[in-house]
């Protein structure tokens, strides 16, 4: 079945396989919600989606309603979580398929949970994981150029997110948000969803902004908000966050108090500490506005590891973001990523061709990490993007090579005798 399956999408256009195989997908997400007793009628269920921030937003919304003395799941790129019970999210992909989140609601409703938070993509909602998920609420972060390949083109990646939007239309739960960035064009456009409640969210709640590679702290609600993630997209991140949880009467100083409390989000600006006088951080960063404003967050000088993906996604991004690498970073180590089935030497030659200073190209991962660890002095910032809590490196037929860039700068740090 496999390879009849894989046969069908290499020989036919992705638009052409993706209509051959919609109505699998449509039985097969009706059929798991009815083998599991449609579990999310049994709970409160928030959707996390956009292009930027959905991960982050998604752990910040959970540990809100865990602060507020809530039992939560949590389904997510970098992990799954129920009752604080945690195991990592090795799917390689967002929102896993063959029923995996009915169960995982199912669980959740076994555990006495009472909110489910749902990181849903893009690629999900095309083939259908996003129905039957009864939403009471639905956070839309952003859109930016992403995945273009697959979909068609920026209005078509925005209808297939736009398929989520409706699952909340059609929900019969109520009342039902939508809680979308106002300071997005498509947002803009998220927040017209027929629903009781349309909560915009903007930086220009906030008031008092400062931010520092350590952190941000800010005003909202005439409460004073301090969060230990660099950039002023954590702030965007955060009120995203608070105005959903408002929306199940949480109140505000819950909510402060619990984005304090959450000192880490993993593979998302997540700092490697091992005693060593320099940053070095880990972040999935992994496309030219994400890159941009990882750069902007830390400020003084910076060496920075990056790659790009294969398999003929996305390729506009390659000499794009080889060229923000070479104007932020005072020194560039270009890497293996996820080459699929590219050769992976000319994906990053295509990055190269769009920056002005000569990178260092060092195609094994780990040697490029070790690298710019060895180069780093007092004060400086190692930062390795791209992959976050990836957990594997992807090779052509098939192939995958289990990885972690955390354990990785773990390991190369204690070579340097730090952590020891």
């Amino acid at each position: 079945m496999g390879f009849i399956k894989h046969t069908f999408e290499r020989l036919l256009p992705r638009f052409a396989y993706r209509a051959l195989v919609a109505p699998y997908h449509l039985l097969f997400s009706f059929l798991a919600a009815s083998k599991y007793g449609f579990p999310a009628r049994k709970l409160k269920v928030i959707a996390v989606t956009g292009t930027k921030g959905k991960s982050s937003v998604t752990e910040m919304i959970a540990a809100i309603l865990e602060g507020a003395g809530h039992r939560v799941a949590l389904s997510s790129t970098i992990h799954f979580r129920i009752n604080g019970k945690s195991v990592p999210n090795l799917y390689k992909m967002t929102l896993p398929g063959k029923g995996f989140i009915q169960k995982f609601l199912r669980d959740a409703v076994a555990e006495g949970c009472d909110f489910a938070v749902i990181e849903v993509s893009s690629e999900a909602a095309v083939q259908y994981r996003h129905l039957f998920l009864s939403l009471n609420a639905l956070v839309f972060t952003n859109l930016a150029k992403e995945h273009l390949e697959s979909h068609g083109g920026m209005e078509n990646y925005f209808k297939a997110k736009l398929r989520i939007g409706r699952e909340l239309e059609r929900s019969a739960k109520r009342p039902r948000a939508i809680i979308g960035n106002a300071d997005d064009e498509y947002g803009k456009r998220f927040l017209k969803l027929r629903v009781e409640n349309r909560i915009p969210f903007s930086l220009q709640d906030a008031t008092d902004i400062a931010a520092t590679e350590k952190g941000v702290s800010f005003t909202y609600d005439r409460v004073s908000i301090g969060l230990p993630h660099p950039g002023t997209f954590s702030v965007l991140n955060a009120l995203a966050a608070i105005k959903a949880a408002a929306f199940f009467n949480v109140d505000t100083k819950t909510s402060a108090a619990a984005l304090h409390a959450l000192t880490k989000i993993a593979g998302r600006a997540e700092r490697i500490e091992c005693g060593q006088d320099f940053t070095a951080v880990v972040d999935y960063a992994h496309t030219p506005d994400s890159l941009q404003a990882l750069y902007d967050a830390f400020p003084g000088r910076k060496i920075c590891v990056l790659g790009n993906t294969g398999g003929g996604r996305d390729t506009w991004k390659r000499p794009a973001m080889g060229r923000i690498a070479s104007e932020a970073c005072d020194e560039v180590i270009l890497t293996d990523e996820d080459p699929y089935d590219e050769d992976p030497r000319a994906i990053v030659e295509a990055m190269a061709a769009g920056m002005e200073k000569k990178p260092l190209i060092i195609m094994d991962r780990r040697e490029a990490i070790a690298t710019a660890l060895s180069h780093a002095k007092k004060g400086d910032s190692v930062l390795i993007s791209g992959k976050g809590t990836d957990p594997y490196i992807m090779k052509a037929n098939g192939g995958k090579l289990r990885w972690s860039d955390a354990d990785v700068v773990r390991e190369e740090l204690g070579k340097l005798g730090h952590g020891a």
